[in-house]
């Protein structure tokens, strides 16, 4: 189990990045656009750089839902691969079988 301290601080990055999404995008839009202008370019980097740093996409890590676990995370299921297979031993997740030959 991780700290609840960076499970929360991940949470928060979330909110944060959730909140800011849709006005980076629009200066991202601006600075990527090759007919606008080079001062409305410069006001969208300043405006970009002004942003909070967690805001970024970039800054978040995948995380086990259930115990915050950051590695051995699976993307289909959103958990670490400990908890995937304690419950797909317990029958918990449906669809999934344990595999044998």
């Amino acid at each position: 189990m991780a700290k609840t301290s960076v499970i929360y601080r991940q949470k928060k990055r979330q909110r944060l990045v959730a909140t800011h999404a849709e006005r980076r995008a629009q200066l991202v839009k601006i600075i990527k656009d090759p007919s606008a202008s080079l001062e409305d370019k410069y006001k969208a980097y300043e405006s970009l750089q002004k942003m909070p740093r967690d805001a970024s996409r970039v800054r978040l890590h995948n995380r086990c839902s259930i115990t915050g676990r950051p590695k051995g995370y699976s993307r289909r299921f959103g958990i670490s691969r400990l908890v995937l297979r304690r419950l797909a031993h317990e029958g918990q997740l449906p669809g999934v079988r344990k595999s044998s030959w």
